[in-house]
């Protein structure tokens, strides 16, 4: 199970870090991505790092404004957010990828959801 933390509410321009910690899984076996969903919308992809951190990927929106990393010695992953944007709004969640080899995108390659964290950011 992963569960993600560290939301809340900023002004645009601002920064948060959230934070995605996991239990009963061995951390390094798999991808960790976070996703956002807002109101009314599908679940959105925002960025991937694969299980030795060595390689990202993101989502055109967000790409130069966040970055995301792990820390498998403590088991979390992390998504810095910068420069934040009202569209940016959304309940954050992170998951652990299906495949530990592939870098994918779509939340049905994903599992172990935990409980989102809310991000608000404000004009």
């Amino acid at each position: 199970q992963l569960q993600a933390s560290g939301g809340g509410l900023v002004q645009a321009g601002g920064s948060l870090r959230l934070y995605c910690v996991a239990s009963g899984r061995t951390f390094t076996n798999f991808p960790v991505a976070w996703f956002r969903q807002s109101p009314g919308k599908e679940r959105e992809f925002v960025a991937v790092v694969s299980w030795s951190g060595k390689s990202t990927s993101y989502a055109d929106s967000v790409k130069g404004r966040f970055t995301i990393s792990r820390d498998n010695a403590a088991s979390v992953a992390y998504l810095q957010m910068n420069n934040l944007k009202p569209e940016d709004t959304a309940v954050y969640y992170c998951a652990a990828g299906n495949n530990k080899y592939e870098l994918n995108r779509r939340p049905d390659d994903f599992g172990s959801w935990g409980r989102g964290t809310q991000v608000t950011v404000s004009s």
